[in-house]
């Protein structure tokens, strides 16, 4: 007896997490009736207050650019076979190698100051990660365990540098004195204008233009490199990479550093890009969030750059939304993003039976 055909590729990147999304929207449009508001009015508002003008699109582009970088970061740790749940003290202390640079460079040139920046930015993150991949692969530490642990201690470092050593002279907040003038990511609207076309001001930043090219250079070493190969083996199984004669505890370290490096250019877009000063809990759990980012997009690095700008649309047009709609408040975009994650993230595989028996079906059929 022949097994029943699998679903194809396509089908398992695509249509399964639309199908997911759309159970996720007709729960939240139940939710909206239920508060008494009308659940298609409420998607149109959604949508256009992510995609309806130029200002929203930048917003929405801007929120998706942070869960780029996160997602990636999970997906990169993820393919070697770990669970990186560090991502918000990697892009942490991500931020705090941005900002010492930018002080550090900002007198000599700014030019030279904003690439300070970046590179102190992934090598923070990445010296993050690297001591819980250490415990990894040298003692069996558990990488979530460590990774959790490690956003505590990174919170607690930032909270203690900026009421202390870094905070702005005379300032009450916990924040760092604003970076020098003129170090900054170029925005969306002023890089456009250049080329001769008018855009909206919005926060949105060349910091997305990064987090493509980090997408295509993750795609890049995962399928197109040797120590990508090792990657995927090592995540798929330890033992027979063993057995191939591939070091298993340094694909560990290296990969685990490359994800924090990914979460700590997080930094680029919020600090470089739009506060222009270290902030405390400028992260705001976008560390977490790429972790159903990276789920949703199935650890490749184009679902991931979708899936990113999916959940900056729910987020931009939830904001919208509160405005619109009296009885939704912001805590509604939560509710929908946690059933986006729900479906999409915690139960990605929910109707992939039914759509396999749907798909032997008809297979069946075209033999007959």
């Amino acid at each position: 007896m022949n097994a029943a055909p699998k679903i194809s590729g396509v089908v398992s990147a695509i249509v399964l997490p639309l199908i997911n999304l759309v159970v996720a929207l007709l729960l939240s449009g139940f939710v909206v009736w239920l508060i008494g508001e009308d659940p298609v009015a409420a998607l149109g508002f959604l949508i256009e207050g992510a995609f309806g003008y130029e200002e929203a699109i930048g917003y929405t582009f801007y929120y998706a650019t942070n869960f780029i970088f996160t997602g990636l970061a999970v997906s990169v740790a993820f393919h070697a076979g770990h669970f990186n749940i560090g991502g918000e003290g990697q892009a942490m202390l991500g931020g705090l190698g941005l900002t010492l640079a930018v002080f550090w460079l900002g007198d000599v040139s700014p030019l030279l100051a904003i690439i300070g920046a970046i590179v102190g930015a992934a090598l923070f993150g990445a010296g993050w990660a690297y001591i819980p991949a250490v415990l990894q692969a040298k003692r069996g530490s558990h990488i979530v365990i460590t990774t959790i642990m490690f956003n505590f201690i990174a919170s607690a470092l930032l909270a203690y540098l900026l009421v202390g050593p870094l905070q702005r002279p005379g300032g009450q907040m916990p924040e760092s004195s604003d970076y020098p003038d003129g170090i900054a990511l170029t925005k969306a609207d002023e890089l456009l204008e250049l080329v001769g076309i008018s855009f909206e001001q919005s926060p949105l930043n060349v910091s997305f233009l990064i987090a493509l090219f980090a997408a295509f250079a993750v795609w890049f070493l995962l399928r197109r490199t040797r120590f990508g190969y090792e990657m995927r083996v090592v995540g798929q199984n330890a033992e027979a990479a063993k057995y191939a004669g591939i070091s298993v505890p340094k694909v560990t370290v290296i990969a685990l550093m490359l994800s924090g490096a990914l979460a700590g250019m997080m930094g680029l877009n919020e600090l470089l890009g739009e506060q222009l000063r270290l902030i405390g809990n400028f992260t705001l759990g976008y560390g977490f969030v790429g972790i159903a980012v990276a789920f949703m997009g199935r650890n490749h690095p184009f679902g991931i750059v979708l899936a990113a700008i999916l959940f900056g649309a729910i987020y931009q047009g939830g904001a919208e939304l509160g405005f619109e709609m009296s009885k939704i408040t912001r805590d509604m975009s939560v509710v929908i993003q946690g059933l986006v994650i729900l479906f999409a993230g915690a139960m990605p595989h929910l109707f992939k039976r039914p759509i396999d028996a749907l798909s032997a079906r008809f297979k069946t059929r075209g033999n007959v």
